[in-house]
């Protein structure tokens, strides 16, 4: 069976910036499909871009951190609830630009951006996993395929000690 167009899953990049501290960048989505949920930058993959690309430049447009040692985490098969689907290919990357402090460059689809400890993103994505299982909500929400992360790769929460 062959999906239409418009129902074939869509690539997105998620973009995990660590300050080899343990720290991520994150923020909340707004405007957008999960509004409401904790994310991380990234966005669509363009016809022909390197994950590393996309990476670089959706952190650029979003936070206004230039990245670089752009490198292949994992990728999650995520159906939302809002009739779309993305396989997130998940990289890490580090700040290579002057510029330290995120800021809300597209206030429409995030307000702002903070460093949060990976432990504490894991955490979260845990209390989710395991809620919905249990056919319950919970107080802080993560963007789904931070969540599938969880759920597909949990010996990933010491990941970043290798990056």
């Amino acid at each position: 069976m062959t999906a239409p167009e418009e129902k074939r899953p869509k690539v997105g990049v998620g973009v995990v910036i660590h300050d080899g501290a343990g720290n991520i960048v994150m923020g909340e989505r707004a405007g957008s499909h999960g509004a409401g949920t904790m994310q991380c930058p990234g966005g669509h993959l363009e016809y022909g871009e390197s994950f590393a690309e996309c990476a670089a430049r959706e952190a650029l447009e979003e936070t206004g951190l230039e990245v670089g040692d752009v490198k292949f985490l994992v990728a999650t098969n995520d159906v939302m609830e809002e009739g779309k689907h993305y396989v997130t290919v998940f990289v890490t990357c580090v700040i290579v630009g002057e510029k330290k402090a995120p800021e809300p460059l597209e206030p429409e689809k995030c307000a702002r951006w903070d460093w949060v400890p990976w432990s504490q993103m894991w955490k979260w994505g845990k209390q989710q996993a395991e809620a919905e299982a249990q056919g319950n909500k919970v107080e802080k929400k993560m963007f789904l395929p931070l969540v599938n992360l969880y759920r597909d790769y949990p010996d990933f929460e010491f990941c970043l000690k290798d990056r």
